[in-house]
């Protein structure tokens, strides 16, 4: 087992939850924390509660930092309309999350490489820059090289995903078009995201 896989299991221990819905997960044989402790009751108070919905939405995307998750969480203020609504969307027009969307890689991890290693054009023109916020009717394609990749013909084929509606793919030619931004209705999270205790922790 590969590090990177490694730390993926310990988030999913560590939140409790099957944060992306993968059969793989440790938490599907054992819903507890890790560590000596981990089967403890804590009373969750409403920090706690802010913290780990947090947590959840911060690691669920993968490789989003604190310093870009509080860039957004501003951001999102800033636009009209509800603000869990706008952080919802900003992190779901994120390049690596719209590759991995596309199930073009199999985790956010994955796409995240992706991304960073020049796979991944959009609008014909190579992007190397996972936070990348992507556009309305943008189009997303994968080089010739991608197209090839095992990992990447393994996870089209996966069927633990389906491709959310705000988006138009087309597997055959390895391509695809961001529709529009979503709600948060529209996003096909595995577990429950609570977007708004997100807004109440970084507002305290």
């Amino acid at each position: 087992m590969s590090k990177r896989e490694n730390a993926k299991f310990k988030i999913d221990r560590r939140l409790r939850v099957n944060l992306w819905g993968r059969a793989k997960s440790p938490i599907n044989k054992r819903e507890y924390g890790p560590g000596q402790h981990g089967q403890g009751r804590q009373k969750p108070t409403d920090y706690r509660l802010q913290l780990m919905a947090k947590q959840r939405l911060k690691g669920y995307y993968g490789s989003v930092s604190e310093r870009q998750l509080r860039r957004y969480y501003l951001e999102a203020v800033r636009r009209k309309g509800d603000t869990g609504e706008n952080l919802v969307e900003l992190l779901e027009r994120r390049l690596d999350a719209v590759v991995y969307r596309m199930k073009f890689a199999i985790t956010p991890f994955a796409s995240r490489q992706l991304v960073s290693h020049g796979h991944v054009k959009v609008n014909g023109r190579r992007v190397n820059i996972a936070s990348y916020l992507v556009k309305d009717n943008d189009e997303i394609e994968l080089t010739p090289k991608a197209k090839e990749m095992a990992r990447v013909l393994e996870s089209i084929q996966s069927p633990e995903r389906d491709v959310p509606e705000y988006m138009n793919v087309d597997h055959t030619a390895m391509k695809g078009t961001f529709v529009r931004g979503p709600k948060l209705a529209d996003v096909p999270y595995p577990v429950q995201m609570e977007p708004s205790l997100v807004v109440e922790y970084y507002s305290r």
